[in-house]
């Protein structure tokens, strides 16, 4: 029996030396490392079950933290990445914004005592202007001869005595309202009927 078990020593440790010197030759890559941690969770296994399940244990303990950097990583990315859109998002919308400031400034310094000419001036650039914050997604909410909608406009008064007709409807605008890509920044203050 003693002698079975030290054939049995004398032939892992002969193994154990043969894997040694493959070990030493290969180029480490990481397949080869794979292939290697393979082969000894195998030579393991047959050994001690104990082992085999140290090695489990090393690898995923490995395979963990190495996700838990990069989870790290990510999350530090992230949070860098708002900040910078939240201090920088506007830029676009003021870049845009820009030009039309410009034309108000040409025309505040410009001498002309016509007023139908400045009246034009100022009508293109409010041309100019809404044209802009088309561009960047904003519209105008629709009142005239409208239905009264509660998420497009607020009452802020009521008209009674306009008939069956006008019961419902909006009568007048007071204060324009706007939407940003279908999304209501600001309700229309109208008028309704009663």
């Amino acid at each position: 029996m003693t002698s079975n078990n030290e054939n049995i020593e004398e032939q892992m440790a002969e193994k154990d030396e043969t894997v040694l010197d493959e070990q030493e030759t290969k180029e480490p890559t990481a397949d080869a490392e794979t292939s290697e941690i393979e082969e000894a969770t195998e030579q393991a296994e047959e050994q001690d079950p104990l082992v085999a399940a140290q090695l489990e244990a090393e690898d995923w303990k490995d395979k963990y933290i190495r996700l838990y950097a990069e989870f790290e990583n990510y999350k530090k990315r992230t949070l860098k990445e708002k900040t910078e859109l939240i201090l920088n998002g506007g830029e676009k919308t003021i870049a845009s914004l820009l030009p039309t400031l410009d034309d108000f400034e040409r025309a505040i310094a410009d001498k002309t005592d016509d007023a139908t000419s400045i009246k034009e001036g100022f009508e293109l650039i409010y041309k100019k202007f809404l044209k802009t914050l088309e561009g960047l997604g904003v519209s105008k909410i629709e009142t005239d001869d409208q239905d009264f909608n509660v998420d497009y406009h607020e009452a802020i008064a009521m008209v009674p005595g306009m008939g069956d007709e006008k019961k419902g409807k909006i009568i007048d605008c007071v204060q324009t309202g706007y939407t940003l890509n279908d999304k209501v920044i600001r309700h229309a203050k109208v008028a309704v009927g009663q």
